[in-house]
């Protein structure tokens, strides 16, 4: 830990956090991820708000955006206001939810956009494309009046044309149907340019291919105002390492090396503005049926910051600064939130005993991990949100 460059000023270094533990932790401030999939309504099998916010609580983080794949969707006040009751009755940290963008996501129909604006983060249809540009661009017209983002999921269905993992080496010589980087980067560009036209504030969601970071830095020199995320598991691993599990089946997939580096060289640019987990829990029946019939999504709370730390931050890759500014300081910018208050928003962190990821000691209801045995680095001991003592290591022995 030492050779952790310390620059930020909310950082604060302390001895003997636990005497037990006698080792250096760091406090820092708590996370913010963007983008979660928290099930509740309607799916409480893969994952409840109590327990997606309390895996949340055990990894760092304060605060979760939560996609609205859910049923019944929210597209509306008092679909909406399902969701609302949950979070109120059942979260442990703060939850803000998305409005879809369309009627039940099915891209036909938008929402009721402005009467959902008061209580969403912003509004999106996670999960599915929206491949009509006119209804793209009304949609931004309306997320601009009510001063909120549009955060698409940019996929092109008929390029995807059935394809479950990244179209590379390993699909062709494994017999896999491939999903070409164009599905992702074509919806990019279209809605840059609806974007540009409208003033909307425009955010990607889990970037994952070099074409669509190189579209987003174009954008931005241009002037439009676009941030993006991209996840842990693109910045990690590769199409090379996948193995016939349904571990390694998210959407996007996980892509080539040479996407991979350009993720790295956008976040060291600036063109990336954030690192969200994409938590996407399933049941482990769903996660079963290897590569091809398995669910799309992970699980990623529990191995976010753990894995970033000890594959980027301790390998040299990135500081941690920058990583606070992408986890913490950017997310709760770009959504228009207070920063964390150091005396009631901080996590501490042990970031010097090496363990191995185990997928059956998460909190999560969701097990499916592609980091499952990772040898790791970054303990988080506690967590303190709004003022509460959301996490404590110490009171789970």
């Amino acid at each position: 830990m030492r050779a952790i460059e310390l620059q930020t000023a909310n950082i604060k270094l302390k001895n003997d956090y636990d005497s037990e533990l006698k080792k250096n932790v760091i406090i820092i401030p708590t996370f913010a991820d963007v983008h979660v999939h928290l099930r509740e309504p309607g799916f409480f099998y893969k994952e409840t708000i109590r327990t997606g916010t309390m895996a949340a609580a055990r990894s760092g983080y304060g605060l979760l955006m939560s996609m609205p794949n859910l049923q019944p969707v929210p597209d509306c006040l008092a679909n909406l206001e399902q969701e609302l009751k949950i979070i109120k009755r059942d979260a442990c940290i703060d939850v803000i939810p998305y409005g879809s963008i369309t009627k039940g996501e099915k891209g036909q129909e938008l929402s009721d956009m402005e009467e959902m604006a008061p209580f969403v983060a912003g509004y999106s249809d996670d999960g599915v494309g929206l491949n009509s540009p006119e209804l793209m661009e009304s949609a931004m017209k309306i997320a601009k009046k009510t001063g909120k983002l549009i955060a698409a999921h940019c996929e092109d269905m008929e390029l995807r044309a059935g394809g479950y993992i990244h179209a590379g080496r390993y699909a062709a010589q494994h017999g896999h149907k491939g999903i070409c980087s164009e599905s992702e980067y074509k919806p990019i560009e279209r809605d840059l340019k609806l974007a540009a036209k409208t003033g909307c504030k425009y955010h990607v969601c889990h970037v994952s291919a070099k074409e669509s970071v190189q579209l987003i830095r174009e954008a931005k020199k241009a002037g439009i105002d676009v941030t993006c995320e991209t996840a842990p598991h693109y910045l990690t691993l590769t199409d090379d390492m996948l193995k016939e599990d349904g571990r390694f089946k998210m959407n996007p997939p996980i892509r080539s090396k040479q996407d991979r580096e350009a993720l790295i060289e956008g976040i060291l640019d600036g063109t990336i503005d954030m690192i969200a987990t994409d938590h996407a829990p399933h049941s482990a029946e769903e996660k079963a049926k290897g590569l091809e019939g398995s669910a799309m999504g992970i699980t990623g709370l529990e191995t976010s910051f753990p894995v970033i730390y000890t594959e980027l931050i301790k390998t040299g890759i990135l500081s941690l600064d920058k990583v606070l500014e992408l986890m913490c300081y950017n997310p709760r910018k770009r959504f228009g939130l207070a920063m964390p208050d150091m005396d009631t928003d901080y996590a501490v962190w042990d970031l010097e005993t090496e363990y191995s990821i185990d997928s059956e000691s998460f909190i999560s209801m969701g097990k499916a991990t592609p980091f499952d045995g990772w040898k790791v680095y970054g303990r988080c001991l506690k967590t303190v949100a709004g003022g509460a003592t959301v996490w404590d290591i110490k009171e789970q022995k």
